[in-house]
């Protein structure tokens, strides 16, 4: 049985290949499937509907419309930072009370 950090590893693997299927790269249109489906609690409040493009510009910097999963996972390590982020601050403020 995997030790959770694998499990997690293993489950963003298979997720972008769920997505990105035998391409091997996600479209604009697969990402916002993605981010539909897999993050729907951080996408909920976003109010700009330029959200997934803006997205797109920062990950696919040559401009070839493709995300690869090096780029995607910049993406998921940049969410669970901010993630992170928001959680510390928020448990400092839960101690205080």
């Amino acid at each position: 049985m995997p030790f959770q950090m694998e499990h997690a590893m293993e489950t963003m693997m298979f997720t972008f290949h769920k997505f990105a299927g035998d391409k091997g790269y996600l479209t604009k249109e697969d990402l916002q499937v993605l981010m539909e489906k897999e993050f729907a609690g951080c996408l909920k409040n976003q109010k700009d509907p330029l959200t997934m493009d803006k997205i797109m510009k920062d990950l696919n910097q040559c401009r070839d419309v493709k995300v690869g999963f090096q780029s995607c996972f910049s993406l998921i390590a940049g969410l669970n930072i901010a993630c992170n982020d928001y959680f510390v601050v928020h448990m400092k403020q839960k101690r205080k009370k």
